[in-house]
């Protein structure tokens, strides 16, 4: 992370504020969260009060708020709620400007007596259980997307999350998955990884490009047929190259269409951004509420360990829909994040 990263990040920051200054405001009733209809999808966006220059959570609204007027008539479907969670919600600035623009639940626990035994890990864990049983109870949705505050979407993930609802979810091994992650760290992305199925690509894709390799430099070079020495110095060639260039570069190509978008299973780190169908949510509130979590236990990786105690499935998407943009943690002190 750089000093030019932390300064593109404040302004964009200030450009989301402007973009809702200048928005105009809805009247009460499209902002109210009263409404009947039931959406297929509801983007719930989880805040806290973090640094306030960089207003994390006005830009993920903000785009947002600009995908889904871009997406017209097909998302006509999707809504977005935001979830306060601020221990004192009148402290949350940016959230005062946004209620003008979304609906909006809070989690006010204000003069309440802090109990000891919930650590800020366990506080994540709860909020969270408060945010995805709200968004069950005020809309009814077919699918709910939990986002952080600091996880911006990529411009094509309603495109993207259009295609996964109505075509690829229908397969009866996703349909009954607990979780869908919508983000991967790009540096956990990598093909050297402990991961059987990240293996498996890897060498797949030495299998396929060795031979074709191979092809172009006998057609180059005159020569009649394959030769399987020179196949697996290009197949170990192309392996090393696509893991020097960096995996998570060459998902990138996968954007060229929602139809390439991977489905694959899940690891546990992470949770900017996770899709949730309404009866998996359920389940999914049933068992962390029978969870406690603490440092090196946090919600990610007490979701990721129901898999295995609870015989569940679960899968991210690749290439990543959303981009974390956040330096400031509301779990960890980190005032002067390292940069290079």
């Amino acid at each position: 992370m750089s000093q030019e990263f932390l300064e593109q990040n404040q302004q964009e920051g200030q450009a989301a504020l402007h973009y809702f200054e200048r928005l105009q405001v809805p009247n009460a009733s499209e902002a109210s969260g009263s409404d009947a209809f039931q959406p297929l999808l509801l983007v719930t966006i989880i805040t806290v009060q973090r640094r306030s220059d960089f207003h994390y959570v006005l830009q993920v609204a903000s785009h947002f708020h600009r995908l889904l007027q871009k997406c017209g008539a097909r998302c006509q479907s999707h809504r977005i709620l935001l979830c306060n969670v601020e221990s004192d919600p009148s402290s949350h600035q940016d959230v005062k400007l946004l209620r003008s623009f979304f609906p909006m639940v809070t989690r006010d626990k204000t003069g309440e007596t802090p109990d000891p035994r919930v650590n800020q890990f366990e506080k994540e864990k709860q909020d969270y259980i408060f945010c995805l049983e709200q968004s069950l109870l005020v809309y009814s949705p077919e699918y709910v997307l939990i986002v952080e505050d600091d996880a911006v979407p990529e411009e094509d993930i309603f495109a993207v999350l259009q295609h996964l609802l109505l075509a690829r979810f229908s397969k009866p091994y996703l349909r009954d998955a607990l979780y869908f992650k919508l983000y991967h760290p790009e540096r956990l992305q990598r093909y050297f990884n402990p991961e059987p199925m990240r293996i498996l690509e890897w060498l797949g894709l030495g299998m396929f490009l060795g031979p074709v390799l191979n092809c172009v430099y006998s057609w180059a070079t005159g020569r009649p047929s394959l030769s399987w020495p020179i196949v697996l110095f290009f197949a170990l060639y192309s392996m090393a190259l696509s893991e020097l260039v960096g995996r998570h570069y060459m998902l990138e190509l996968r954007r060229l269409a929602p139809t390439l978008y991977n489905i694959v299973p899940v690891t546990e780190c992470c949770t900017p951004a996770m899709l949730f169908s309404a009866p998996s949510a359920r389940r999914a509130l049933g068992y962390l509420k029978g969870i406690h979590c603490r440092q090196g236990f946090a919600k990610d990786i007490a979701l990721y360990s129901l898999l295995r105690t609870k015989g569940e499935n679960a899968y991210v998407v690749e290439p990543n829909l959303v981009r974390h943009v956040g330096m400031y943690s509301s779990l960890r002190i980190n005032d002067n994040p390292k940069l290079l």
